[in-house]
């Protein structure tokens, strides 16, 4: 049995009690941040993962540090680690939600997103493959956008649980059809496998499509949690 624990929260104000808990590289991130909201999304996500880890690890929040080195350009974008630990995190946010995803061992990857900016032609033909945009074009057009984000984000979670994120081409891989159990279903990329591959949609609140998607052979359980601060 693979456990993953997902906790949801809306973004925290940029209040000193929580750029507190920042180290000095994620701090410089925090600032890097052009728009206020981006800067509040950043914040909550990197609070609500190190109070997750902390109760996981025994430690104040503030004591809890990530290594979040990308494995190509060696820049602190890449999955947040915490060294020494067993302990596998996946974040994403989007509009009014931020998400933290918790394993123990096994890769994770969460998305969220907003169904509300729409999905044109350009975007559909870069995602999709033939056989996901043939069962696109069976729905009827009010359906069409909210299904298109539940491929979107079953792919964004899978390719995020690799590591690889975009370097995974998003047509390699083959999805079940919107209104079905997220599973992959086959990849010409060797970084997955449907037989080691667990995946589950998320209810992030309505506006809003999310899954997340485990690297192992087990069964998954997923608990979804509101996180208040």
């Amino acid at each position: 049995m693979i456990e993953c624990a997902v906790w949801w929260s809306t973004p925290l104000p940029n209040a000193e009690e929580f750029l507190a808990l920042l180290t000095a590289e994620e701090v410089e991130r925090h600032r890097g941040y052009r728009q206020e909201a981006d800067r509040r999304r950043f914040l909550t996500g990197r609070v609500l993962a190190k109070t997750l880890a902390g109760e996981r690890l025994g430690r104040p929040p503030a004591a809890v540090v990530f290594d979040a080195t990308c494995d190509d350009c060696g820049k602190p974008h890449g999955v947040p680690r915490v060294p020494g630990s067993s302990l596998r995190l996946s974040i994403s946010h989007s509009g009014e939600r931020i998400g933290v995803a918790l394993t123990e061992a096994a890769p994770v990857g969460l998305d969220v997103e907003t169904v509300t900016r729409g999905a044109d032609d350009s975007l559909i033909d870069y995602a999709l493959n033939d056989t996901e945009r043939g069962a696109l074009r069976a729905l009827p057009d009010a359906d069409r956008t909210d299904a298109f984000f539940s491929y979107w984000t079953r792919k964004e979670a899978v390719m995020k649980a690799t590591g690889r994120g975009l370097r995974i081409p998003l047509r390699s891989l083959t999805l079940s059809a919107p209104g079905t159990p997220a599973a992959l279903l086959a990849s010409t990329d060797a970084a997955l496998s449907p037989a080691t591959t667990r995946m589950a949609d998320l209810e992030p609140g309505e506006g809003y499509r999310a899954a997340v998607a485990v690297l192992g052979d087990g069964e998954l359980r997923v608990t979804e949690r509101w996180w208040r601060g």
